[in-house]
């Protein structure tokens, strides 16, 4: 997807870059990640905290299709059907509260609390048209009352504040962190789309799910 001539609003309402930002690994290659880390939220948070305390920045970022090790822990992503554990987004790890926004006018296509320990938790997809082309971005991993008066069809602006980094309690038992999704085909979906995939599904999801990273960081 061609974002050259659209001029869109950064999601973190500043821009990512090296001064306030790091890339995080959560890949199964990182070694030092270790079970007893992620499979503990407590540990998972104060992890998280104290790489981006040792960096001095307020945000961590990366993800999109890294083979992820941090799901083994949750029975939603390993059934004896398949094993999910590559990620179709891009998070940003930060403070819980930390505000989000919207990056281009859209509408709001959906929006659901999608429990379960591992799920995103509450979920906004907004739908956006763009020089002819219909697309679908999504925000999981919320604060519950960010779900609180939207409706269907209701009109968001350029750079309007949607949402918040939601709590462990609320965020589908999460350090905080926003995942954020670009979706060209919702495929029937309404609330919820797959954010992790089994590796036999990679190539579909990498045609439907473009890269967002220029909707967040610049060099």
């Amino acid at each position: 997807m061609n974002w050259k001539n659209i001029d869109p609003f950064p999601v973190m309402g500043a821009w990512l870059d090296k001064s306030n930002a790091i890339p995080l690994d959560f890949s199964a290659a990182n070694t030092a990640l270790q079970k007893e880390t992620y499979g503990h939220i407590d540990a998972f948070c104060n992890h998280v905290n104290q790489l981006l305390q040792d960096a001095g920045v307020p945000f961590g970022y990366g993800g999109y299709f890294e083979n992820r090790i941090i799901y083994n822990v949750f029975d939603n992503f390993a059934t004896p059907a398949e094993h999910r554990n590559i990620h179709l987004g891009i998070d940003v790890w930060g403070a819980e509260g930390t505000k989000v926004f919207c990056p281009l006018e859209g509408e709001i296509h959906s929006f659901r609390f999608n429990e379960g320990d591992g799920n995103y938790g509450p979920a906004i997809i907004v739908k956006h048209h763009v020089d002819g082309d219909t697309f679908f971005s999504l925000y999981g991993h919320l604060r519950r009352d960010d779900l609180t008066g939207l409706e269907v069809g209701q009109t968001i602006a350029k750079g309007s504040l949607l949402c918040h980094f939601g709590a462990p309690h609320e965020n589908g038992k999460w350090p905080p962190h926003l995942h954020f999704q670009l979706i060209r085909d919702m495929e029937g979906w309404e609330g919820d789309y797959p954010g992790v995939c089994a590796t036999k599904d990679e190539v579909h999801f990498r045609k439907n799910c473009p890269d967002p990273l220029s909707l967040i960081y610049k060099d």
